[in-house]
């Protein structure tokens, strides 16, 4: 066999798919079992794709190229996110239209895409620009708006100056804008805001954006970042009088236990009652140069866990704790926002380490009022095992040098006591007047109760998600659907109007207001209600509302009459498999659910989950290990790979690289030593000479289950070990065998596969040939790996044989003497067996 011409080959087979794209094509209504897998669709910069693009989508190849040999309908479309400030700041940076440059990044992205092999069903394409996907989301605009759901409202938001538009808080993180890098500052403005916050908790059927986590696949870390992100806490809200003045000042807390520790208030620089209290405040050009630089600040930088905290004292201004009658000092802080809660808290430094630090740098007092609780046997465990000590639901890393873990924590507990070190754990109430020796549980409920008897508080839940801010002062995205008319107000545009299309008469040099407001044909109208003279809205809408319903768009993309089908809307959603970036984590997924959601509770779908299963790849760094960018000069660019090492060498390299969600860093000798496997593969010029021996047998059935369930777990790395080690071991396949061998190499290396498929005789492509299946007697492990635990920590492993009953594996692990050294004389509680796994003493 000639050598392998990866270059010819790759070439040959992607001419052949594009010749026949039937093999890719979902089918509607098919009786097959549907499984519909999904890429988080990219925006097309002019860069074209990373190898972070190509790392998610061979995932999602290997897998859809899999289940379509298992006899499944794949949907596995791909389309474009291509509004956006990116396209229109290299626009203007260029003096070339976006719809120019941005098709030109598409038709890039679309070339790199086959070059590498992925098998896309390219008529189900969506782009978000087209005015065909974009009427649909300006549909969705008025659905949301005749359902109470869309607003306007004058509000603070992040503006960049030299971008001369609104930013979305992930846009301006520390307080810089994410394009340019200047500073962001906050600004007054007329914006429109979706009402998200409607669907925080359950409505009606419909589960709410905090529950409806439950019932997902996603990565633990992406479901705890979205709850935190909606960061729901319940507490309790008084009230404090202020001294001298009918003014009250109301404040949220989730630690009402604390209430006696209280030494300060906090308020927001932006609160109004900052303004109300101005005549009190006897030094107010302080106070009033603290609020003109925090307006300045991005909520994200004035959140930020490790920035440090400051503020200011209203001097002249007390605040009176209602539950000790005591006056206070209060401050206002920028850590404090006036949306979050009352915009005001009670600060008690000897149990919150934000108010810790800030009682520090101002030399406030810190009143102890809660005492740490512990069991000493569990504490040293604790310790032992981890470094960190829980206690009573706080957590704690400081471990003073002690001769023992009692001595160690009553040291501790003097330093809290003493109020050198903070606590923000539960524990026993002292210094807390008739609330003494109860528990912080016990005692938040009973402290409730006192402020709705005495009439000035009472129980609430708040949370920090805001509604969606939606406009955007640029050109390059979805025009908003509302036009204003001196008689009618505010009024939507009819559905049979839509789409509304941005104009090419415009100047898109960014001014502060919309590129929208100089175009003469698009702004002025007649209202569609009187017939009279009317303006359009000139903002337009932030690229996540794009985002946020693609996926629907995929199962019925040409429907001119709905955004989708019903019909086919309820075969192919919900999505089985989305793979993207974690740094979507957030938004574009919290949008997502939100849309679904409101198509649920209105009826339109039967579903309020869009993912049903949901997995991030990890980042790929440069050789540097450092993350890729062209100022470091560690950039590399998939085109250079794929012209030197081919096309499946790199597919599998990135697969072979870690776990698919682990960050990794590129290695050049890995991919050299990728190419060598396939080029043996490609070698094996024996097959169908040999008759196949036991020993070929049982590996190949190993090999096929083993990449069977890999594929399935998304386990691509340990897949391919797997195919490495069938190839270093097997000698003499069966042409059978070897078939069998191409086919599971085949949704990895696709190119390779086919043309080594066609060299075996087929006339067909390989990709039409049914996945092979194992025989479970082959396959069976005489001796296995069985873990001993104890308290469900490992311990010690043996290798013993895979049918070992449970008391012979007690027996065994008991004769050991470090177990019998762990166990310390102990007699099992309790014995947890697994058979061929593990047994597990507890104790």
């Amino acid at each position: 066999m000639a050598k392998y011409d990866f270059k010819k080959v790759e070439k040959k087979w992607q001419k052949y798919w594009a010749q026949h794209p039937e093999l890719w094509r979902a089918e509607d209504f098919d009786k097959r079992e549907k499984k519909y897998i999904l890429d988080m669709f990219p925006y097309p910069s002019a860069e074209g794709l990373h190898v972070g693009h190509v790392e998610s989508y061979t995932a999602t190849d290997i897998v859809s190229r899999y289940l379509r040999m298992c006899g499944k309908n794949v949907l596995r479309p791909q389309g474009f996110d291509a509004f956006g400030l990116p396209a229109e700041n290299f626009a203007i940076k260029t003096k070339t239209h976006p719809a120019i440059t941005t098709q030109k990044a598409i038709e890039t992205y679309k070339k790199q895409m086959d070059m590498l092999g992925f098998s896309y069903d390219w008529s189900r394409e969506v782009v978000s620009t087209d005015p065909e996907y974009y009427k649909w989301t300006q549909w969705f605009f008025l659905l949301l708006y005749k359902n109470g759901l869309a607003y306007k409202k004058k509000a603070k938001v992040n503006w960049c100056d030299n971008c001369q538009t609104v930013l979305a808080n992930e846009q301006a993180e520390g307080g810089i804008c994410e394009r340019c890098k200047n500073q962001v500052m906050q600004r007054d403005l007329e914006q429109w805001f979706f009402k998200i916050t409607d669907f925080i908790e359950d409505k009606g059927k419909t589960s709410g954006l905090i529950n409806g986590l439950e019932k997902v696949d996603w990565p633990d870390s992406t479901k705890a970042a979205q709850r935190n992100w909606i960061g729901k806490s319940e507490g309790a809200q008084f009230e404090m009088s202020v001294e001298g003045s009918d003014e009250k000042i109301e404040v949220f807390t989730t630690r009402l236990d604390t209430v006696f520790g209280m030494t300060y208030a906090i308020i927001a620089p932006e609160h109004p009652k900052v303004q109300k209290l101005k005549p009190l405040v006897q030094n107010w050009d302080e106070v009033q140069k603290y609020i003109d630089e925090a307006k300045k600040k991005s909520e994200l930088q004035r959140i930020s866990e490790t920035k440090e905290k400051t503020g200011v004292e209203l001097k002249g201004v007390k605040v009176i704790n209602p539950f000790t009658k005591e006056a206070i000092p209060l401050f206002a802080s920028d850590y404090v926002l006036a949306y979050y809660g009352t915009g005001a808290i009670m600060a008690v430094p000897a149990h919150d380490e934000r108010d810790f630090a800030f009682a520090e740098e101002y030399d406030l007092e810190i009143r102890p009022v809660i005492k740490p609780t512990f069991d000493g046997m569990a504490f040293k465990k604790i310790i032992d095992s981890t470094g960190k000590v829980k206690i009573s639901g706080g957590v704690i890393t400081y471990w003073p040098e002690s001769k023992n873990a009692e001595d160690g924590l009553k040291k501790f507990i003097e330093e809290v006591i003493s109020g050198n070190r903070c606590y923000a754990g539960d524990g026993i109430l002292t210094n807390s007047n008739d609330f003494n020796d109860l528990t912080s549980e016990d005692a938040r409920q009973k402290l409730t109760e006192w402020l709705e008897k005495e009439g000035i508080g009472r129980k609430v839940i708040n949370y920090k998600l805001r509604d969606w801010l939606v406009s955007r002062q640029r050109y390059w995205g979805a025009p908003i659907p509302i036009i204003y008319c001196e008689k009618c107000g505010e009024v939507p545009v009819p559905e049979k109007d839509l789409p509304v299309e941005l104009p090419d008469d415009v100047d898109f040099m960014p001014t502060g207001e919309s590129p929208l407001v100089s175009s003469k044909k698009f702004h002025n109208v007649k209202c569609s209600v009187c017939g009279g003279p009317a303006k359009r809205e000139s903002d337009t809408m932030d690229t996540f509302v794009c985002s946020s319903w693609y996926y629907f768009r995929y199962a019925d993309n040409k429907n001119s009459k709905e955004f989708a089908a019903k019909n086919k809307i309820k075969y192919w959603l919900p999505v089985d498999l989305y793979v993207g970036g974690a740094e979507h984590t957030v938004l574009h997924l919290l949008y997502a659910r939100f849309f679904t959601k409101v198509l649920h509770n209105l009826g339109y779908i039967d579903f309020d989950e869009p993912f049903t299963k949901l997995r991030h790849q990890g980042i790929i760094l440069g050789e540097d290990n450092e993350k890729m960018s062209k100022s470091r000069g560690n950039v590399i660019n998939p085109n250079d790979v794929v012209a030197e090492y081919g096309a499946d060498a790199l597919r599998m390299f990135e697969m072979f690289m870690g776990p698919l969600e682990d960050m990794k860093p590129w290695n050049t000798k890995g991919i050299v030593g990728i190419k060598r496997f396939l080029d043996r593969a490609w070698k094996i010029s024996e097959a169908g000479k040999f008759k196949d021996s036991d020993d070929v047998a049982i590996l190949l059935n190993k090999t096929i289950k083993k990449v069977t369930e890999d594929i399935e777990d998304l386990k691509f790395n340990t897949a391919i070990s797997q195919l490495m080690i069938f190839l270093n071991e097997a000698e003499g396949l069966s042409k059978d065998s070897f078939e069998k061998y191409v086919i599971l190499l085949s949704p990895f290396a696709p190119h390779m596969a086919e043309e080594i498929w066609n060299e075996l005789g087929h006339k067909k492509s390989v990709f039409a040939e049914k996945w092979p299946e194992y025989d479970p007697a082959l396959v069976k492990e005489e001796i296995v790996e069985m873990i001993v635990q104890i308290n469900g920590k490992m311990r010690g492993k043996f290798s013993v044989p895979a049918e070992i009953s449970e008391e012979e594996a007690k027996k065994l692990a008991l004769s050991d003497e470090k177990i019998k050294t762990w166990l310390e004389d102990k007699e099992p509680k309790k014995v947890i067996f697994e058979k061929g796994r593990l047994v597990n003493f507890v104790i």
